[in-house]
């Protein structure tokens, strides 16, 4: 039981998809009209846009390989949207050597994302595994540009400036004692 029904808001953190959490949160609306929304989107931005986009080729695609480690809930649920989105098979990879060639067996079409912290490197190694097994030709889609600027805490600044006044002071006092 809710004592105050206007002062309840739901919050999330990633390991669900963004549909299942807007589906939990549709249910909880039912019961708790005034539920009210966190005031900024606290669903990762890297995992809010590679669903998007794995769902976007999903339909497209024989088989999506998904590059990320298996206790990432962000990699497993990248898998799991491909096939929910309607991939015929999606599989979840940390090295390329991990590709089994039955997977690519009467695929034409085969999908490619990786988890959010997943080296560039690793995507590339996917890339040419794949290129020498006859899928050289590369489509890559892009859904949303991130451009997003963390920026530092004013007391880190602060720090920062301070310290570059003290270098600046000491090189003053070498540079003065130089020509003494």
């Amino acid at each position: 039981m809710v004592r105050d029904p206007a002062k309840v808001v739901w919050l999330s953190q990633t390991t669900l998809s963004v549909d299942e959490t807007m589906e939990t949160v549709a249910r909880l609306k039912q019961r708790l009209p005034l539920l009210q929304s966190p005031p900024s989107d606290d669903i990762c931005y890297a995992t809010s846009n590679r669903q998007h986009v794995v769902k976007e080729i999903a339909p497209e695609c024989d088989v999506v390989i998904v590059v990320g480690s298996r206790n990432s809930s962000n990699s497993v649920r990248l898998a799991e949207v491909a096939v929910a989105a309607g991939a015929r098979a999606s599989y979840l990879v940390d090295y390329a050597a991990e590709i089994a060639d039955e997977w690519l067996t009467d695929a034409t079409t085969v999908g490619l994302t990786s988890g959010a912290s997943v080296p560039d490197e690793l995507v590339t190694q996917v890339l040419d595994h794949l290129a020498a097994r006859g899928f050289d030709e590369v489509a890559e889609v892009t859904t949303a540009n991130e451009k997003l600027v963390f920026s530092l805490p004013q007391e880190l600044k602060r720090d920062i400036r301070a310290a570059a006044a003290d270098r600046a002071q000491a090189a003053a006092a070498l540079a003065a004692s130089v020509q003494d």
